[in-house]
C-alpha cells in the first residue's frame, strides 16, 4: 500500500488538512495560558530548590531542564519573548562545568523577566517593555 500526501501531487499539501490542524490548535489555545503558568511554576519550584539546597549539580540540572522546556514552549504558547529569555538563561547554565558559578542574581533576573512577561502579557521584543527586558538581561550578562 502506498500512502499519498497532498492528494497525490508531490509536495502538495491538502488545504482541508491544514484547516483541520489550525482548528485543532485554536481549540487548544484557550489552555495555553494555564499551561504556560504551569511551566513557570515548575521553573519557580526549581529556583526555590536552589535557594533551599544551594547551587548543586542536581538543583541546577532541574533549573536547566525547566528553562529548556520554556525555551521550547514559550513561542508555542504565544510568547516568543519567553522563548528568548529562557534561551538566554539556558546559555548561562548550559555548561555543566560552569553552572555552579552562575550568580544567583543572573538566574533571578531571567526568571523574574519570564514571570513579568507572562503576567503583563508581553509577548514579543517588538513591544517596548519586551525590548527593555532583553536589553537589561543582555547588559547584565555582559
Amino acid at each position: 500500500m502506498r500512502l499519498r500526501v497532498g492528494g497525490g501531487r508531490l509536495g502538495a499539501i491538502d488545504p482541508a488538512a491544514i484547516a483541520k490542524a489550525e482548528a485543532a490548535l485554536k481549540s487548544l489555545s484557550g489552555n495555553f495560558t494555564q499551561w504556560l503558568n504551569d511551566e513557570i511554576a515548575k521553573l519557580e519550584t526549581a529556583r526555590a530548590a536552589i535557594r533551599d539546597a544551594g547551587q548543586t549539580a542536581e538543583t541546577m540540572e532541574s533549573l536547566y531542564l525547566r528553562a529548556h522546556d520554556l525555551k521550547g514552549l514559550g513561542a508555542t504558547y504565544g510568547f516568543p519573548l519567553i522563548t528568548r529569555i529562557a534561551g538566554l538563561l539556558c546559555r548561562h547554565i548550559d555548561d555543566k562545568a560552569k553552572r555552579l558559578d552562575v550568580p544567583m542574581t543572573v538566574i533571578d533576573a531571567h526568571i523574574d523577566a519570564i514571570k513579568t512577561a507572562a503576567r503583563d502579557d508581553i509577548k514579543t521584543d517588538d513591544q517596548p517593555a519586551g525590548q527593555a527586558m532583553l536589553q537589561a538581561l543582555e547588559a547584565r550578562a555582559a
